[in-house]
């Protein structure tokens, strides 16, 4: 008898375990959430992982399969400036990290040992704060879906917000969203967490795209910049023929060359900066997939290239280290991978004119490594440098090892309720609701390649100015003017002029606005109140709380 009721009892609480489950299953199959956020960005994660953390519901709707943005999809040599500065989420995310690669396991193409860094003033691994700065793709969207799995974050992948007609305003408030496949989300607060911008301009919040005058937020560092050079990703002083028949204007003029005025020194303009791939390649034997030669090559879009290494450059790739004998491949020079001036569409095109953008950055970025591997041209040396290295043949293994996501610099940046400025990244003008802190140069690459008044080729729009030192980001950069939408909250295309999100734009960024727009949702939720009715002081102490550096303590 007392077998036979334990065994009853073992019965009855399977039954009632499952019951629970099924009911959980019924709860967690919900289109509906206290936050809706769309876009599988850092950033969007960040804010999820917040608002679970703060006991909210949360759903991610997004087009991505692959989520963590930038940086799970070939930016792996993080741009810092001061790392001190970088907290909560953020600094866990580097913490995860550095926690990988102590595993012997983790190293397969490379020891442990012989990993070093360059670049930037930091080292690969950095024991006091146990915190590593540099991974492979692979391993950041292991750790965003691990975040995920553990907050038992609801996700819905693949899915496209109708741009046209699928945002629902009522009330100045976003009641619910629809996606092209017609399935609809509703909730109380909504979170942009697109590189683009593209809920924040389907609720017809006001932003800006391209670069502004100086005189618009007395800059000095916005608008077209023709008169200095940052960096070496120009033509410097190199006079090099934009023309097919060398100093013939008659004979036309060279692929991906502008013939339109360049504009006056510091005027606003639709340019946006150029975009590229971030491309993750290795020299590791066994791992290394070939560059192939595009259908589609032409190697007449590379005659400007052919024309530097005839003058002597030798440049080839930029970017930094990474661990197993990877690199995180960026632009370097005045002729690289940044496709300039064939995105100053993408940000407010539909998806069909993306795709084509997206493709012809492909086309183009693969004929350039193809060139750069078999053109004559190309110094002997480097062509055989250059053939020992290819794609990793371990990353991004469902897309032909090359990466998911576009480096989408720049896209939308909203006019919201503060405009972060140069004169805020200087020190020059102070914030006073500081969310998070920034640090980095302000970077832009460059916007344009020109014919000067002199008939020869140069670049223009890209430059470097560091901040004096780590700088506070004001609230009011993430949120909408109150009167256009008063339940969204926007932490990456975020309100700033074109120069001051050059600093901005840095993944380690985007994750911190992440999580404090989470934390703001969270306490409008628990208060019953509207974003904007939550008192600073109440969202700093819990910003705090949770990790966030609000200000610069000298060291």
């Amino acid at each position: 008898m007392k077998r036979l009721f334990q065994l009853s009892f073992i019965l009855l609480s399977f039954l009632f375990q499952v019951s629970c489950n099924s009911a959980q299953k019924v709860t967690n199959s919900s289109d509906d959430a206290d936050v809706i956020i769309y876009g599988g960005t850092s950033g969007a994660i960040a804010t999820a992982v917040q608002l679970v953390r703060m006991g909210k519901t949360v759903l991610i709707v997004c087009p991505e399969k692959h989520i963590g943005g930038l940086s799970a999809s070939g930016l792996g040599f993080t741009d810092l400036g001061n790392k001190s500065v970088i907290g909560g989420i953020s600094k866990e995310f580097y913490q995860e990290v550095y926690k990988h690669y102590q595993n012997e396991k983790a190293w397969n193409w490379q020891a442990r040992s012989e990993y070093g860094n360059e670049g930037q003033g930091t080292t690969a691994i950095d024991d006091q704060l146990k915190t590593m700065w540099t991974f492979e793709p692979h391993v950041a969207e292991a750790i965003f879906e691990k975040w995920v799995a553990e907050n038992k974050i609801k996700i819905i992948r693949d899915s496209w917000l109708d741009r046209e007609k699928g945002v629902k305003i009522k009330d100045g408030k976003i009641s619910s969203i629809k996606m092209l496949n017609g399935k609809t989300y509703t909730g109380k607060i909504f979170v942009d967490g697109t590189y683009e911008g593209d809920l924040m301009a389907a609720a017809n919040v006001k932003y800006h795209v391209g670069r502004e005058a100086n005189s618009v937020y007395n800059e000095t560092w916005n608008g077209v910049q023709k008169e200095k050079f940052h960096h070496s990703h120009n033509f410097g002083d190199r006079k090099i023929s934009p023309y097919v028949v060398e100093g013939d204007p008659t004979s036309g003029v060279l692929p991906r060359i502008s013939t339109e005025d360049p504009g006056e020194q510091g005027s606003g303009d639709k340019r946006v900066q150029a975009y590229n791939y971030r491309l993750c390649t290795t020299n590791a034997v066994g791992n290394v997939v070939p560059f192939e030669k595009p259908a589609d090559y032409d190697p007449k879009q590379y005659e400007l290239l052919r024309r530097l290494f005839r003058g002597g450059w030798t440049g080839m790739f930029g970017g930094g280290k990474i661990p197993n004998n990877k690199r995180d491949v960026n632009n370097v020079g005045p002729f690289s991978s940044d496709n300039i001036g064939m995105n100053y569409e993408y940000p407010e095109a539909s998806y069909e004119k993306r795709n084509e953008i997206l493709k012809e950055h492909i086309s183009y970025h693969k004929g350039l490594l193809y060139f750069w591997g078999h053109d004559e041209s190309v110094p002997e040396r480097l062509r055989t440098s250059i053939s020992k290295w290819g794609l990793s043949k371990d990353e991004f293994a469902d897309n032909g090892h090359w990466p998911y996501q576009i480096y989408v610099r720049e896209g939308r940046r909203m006019i919201g309720e503060f405009v972060m400025t140069e004169n805020e990244i200087q020190g020059n003008s102070k914030v006073s609701q500081s969310i998070g802190m920034g640090s980095y140069t302000m970077d832009s690459h460059n916007a344009q390649r020109y014919i000067t008044k002199d008939g020869y080729v140069q670049n223009e729009g890209d430059l470097g100015v560091d901040a004096k030192q780590p700088y506070q980001i004001h609230l009011g950069t993430i949120l909408p003017k109150k009167q256009e939408c008063s339940n969204l909250i926007v932490p990456m295309a975020v309100s700033s002029s074109h120069i001051a999100f050059g600093s901005i734009r840095m993944e380690p960024v985007f994750m911190i606005l992440g999580q404090s727009a989470g934390t703001l949702a969270a306490l409008a939720l628990d208060a019953n109140k509207g974003i904007y009715d939550i008192s600073y002081s109440d969202l700093s102490k819990k910003l705090v709380q949770y990790g966030q550096v609000l200000e610069f303590k000298q060291q």
